[in-house]
């Protein structure tokens, strides 16, 4: 039955124009504008996949999540499938499930297109750091729209989810490098970030890391305690 609402979960986002744009065309159009700009403090190639990756991760495991569950729940979906042999933590399990897959799609799109583009690679260890930066991340960020958009009005969740998934990646260390020392490392998007960054250059950000997983729990048990169904 999870495997079944995990299918139809990821049918409904792939069908979901919004939700494509957010999720793999803004990103790939970011890619490529950093990558053939010639502008001065644009980031490196390697910089470059790495911070789209965290601006398509953000944008589906945090806007496209927290949005889609306001609605479920403005319009019964989540009380109604609650009552069925699915049960609440099936229903929860299947949306994972889908966005772990569409997550995976997003990544293996943008390490191609970062391919396409002259982007060099990295090492496997690199590549391992990177898986490590992807769960951590897209755990955290769940978590985020779980609490968000299962606390939240649908109307108003419109605007907040978009609202801060821009100040993610434009100002919050997502997309582009932050300054050496900024406190917004400490944040969701800043540690993602900088985890991605570091892992698409062959290292290894073990504070990023502990930040991430850090948040994830902190936020998982929020939105455990505060989420409604109705």
């Amino acid at each position: 039955m999870v495997t079944s609402q995990a299918g139809w979960e990821l049918k409904t986002i792939l069908r979901n124009g919004e939700q494509l744009l957010l999720s793999f065309i803004l990103p790939v159009l970011a890619l490529i504008a950093l990558v053939t700009l010639e502008v001065a403090d644009l980031p490196s190639r390697s910089d470059a996949v790495a911070g789209t990756i965290g601006m398509a991760l953000t944008a589906s495991a945090f806007t496209g999540q927290a949005i889609q569950l306001a609605f479920d729940r403005r319009y019964g979906v989540l009380r109604m499938l609650s009552t069925t042999p699915l049960g609440g933590r099936g229903l929860l399990l299947g949306k994972a499930g889908a966005v772990a897959a569409v997550v995976v799609i997003q990544v293996v799109v943008l390490l191609v297109a970062g391919f396409i583009l002259g982007w060099k690679g990295t090492g496997i260890a690199g590549f391992g750091a990177l898986a490590v930066f992807v769960v951590l991340g897209t755990v955290a960020f769940v978590g985020l729209a779980v609490l968000l958009g299962g606390t939240m009005r649908a109307q108003a969740i419109i605007a907040i989810a978009n609202l801060l998934w821009i100040l993610m990646f434009a100002a919050g260390g997502a997309l582009f490098p932050l300054a050496e020392g900024s406190w917004l490392g400490w944040l969701p998007p800043g540690a993602l970030g900088n985890g991605l960054r570091a892992a698409l250059a062959g290292s290894f950000d073990v504070v990023s890391a502990l930040v991430l997983a850090a948040w994830g729990a902190v936020l998982g048990i929020l939105a455990a305690r505060a989420m409604r169904w109705d």
